[in-house]
């Protein structure tokens, strides 16, 4: 029990959804049912992908976690390494019976953008590719775990993707980079003592607090040429610049 509850822990359930909720409300939006594809599709985005994306995190990011304070509860478990095959195993293993019900229900399309969304899941954290290292592309990636959802689901119901689907779908890309970017911020000083890189180890706090900003409003932009009453939600760009406002100067050492 105790290794379950660590796996668990290991798949942020706080997070949980923050991937499933994008999916079925492009969904139900589009279709207007709730139907098995809703169901197993929901049931997806909320637990296997995020049981596959998070514990590959925890397990090739051990090092730099033991010496992250924010590290060993629903921020994410420090998995000792005892649990690294398990977690490995488990992530691959659960999320298969969904991926082969999407996949038959699907079309070719719907599948190619799933796949492209495990890539993205897997290529973030896995030794060998490590796009969280690579500044910038690690907060485009990072975004793309919870815009694909949607994106796949646009694609699955197969109504092509509208202008105003572009717009919504750029303002919570920009919208989920500007938090990765700030989360970064926070652990910039431990990603470096493990030798971990990130956009914050490489442009520093300051400067990572300041693209986060950019991107906000990038986000609430992207709202504010909307259809009515969509512009109305573009405000909210100012309650996350507010949020993060109090770093605009922070060094690293402060972070």
């Amino acid at each position: 029990m105790r290794t379950l509850g660590t796996l668990v822990l290991s798949s942020r359930p706080l997070s949980w959804i923050n991937t499933a909720f994008p999916f079925g409300l492009a969904y139900y939006v589009l279709t207007e049912r709730v139907d098995q594809v809703l169901v197993v599709g929901f049931v997806f985005f909320l637990i296997p992908y995020n049981l596959l994306m998070y514990g590959i995190n925890d397990v090739f990011d051990y090092e730099s976690d033991l010496r992250n304070p924010r590290k060993g509860g629903v921020e994410g478990a420090l998995l000792p390494p005892a649990l690294h095959r398990i977690t490995l195993i488990t992530s691959a293993v659960v999320p298969l019976p969904f991926l082969v019900l999407l996949v038959m229900w699907g079309s070719f399309s719907a599948s190619a953008v799933l796949a492209l969304s495990l890539f993205f899941v897997i290529a973030y954290s896995a030794k060998g590719v490590r796009f969280k290292e690579i500044p910038f592309l690690d907060s485009m990636t990072s975004s793309a775990h919870f815009v694909m959802p949607a994106v796949y689901a646009i694609v699955f119901v197969g109504e092509g993707v509208s202008s105003l689907e572009l717009l919504l779908l750029a303002s919570f890309f920009f919208w989920g980079m500007a938090s990765h970017a700030f989360g970064a911020v926070q652990d910039v000083v431990a990603d470096r003592q493990a030798g971990v890189g990130s956009i914050a180890t490489v442009v520093g706090a300051k400067g990572t607090v300041r693209f986060a900003a950019v991107l906000y409003v990038l986000a609430g932009g992207a709202l504010l040429v909307t259809p009515w009453p969509l512009p109305l939600i573009a405000p909210v760009a100012l309650l996350y610049l507010a949020t993060i406002s109090p770093w605009w100067n922070v060094s690293d050492e402060a972070a």
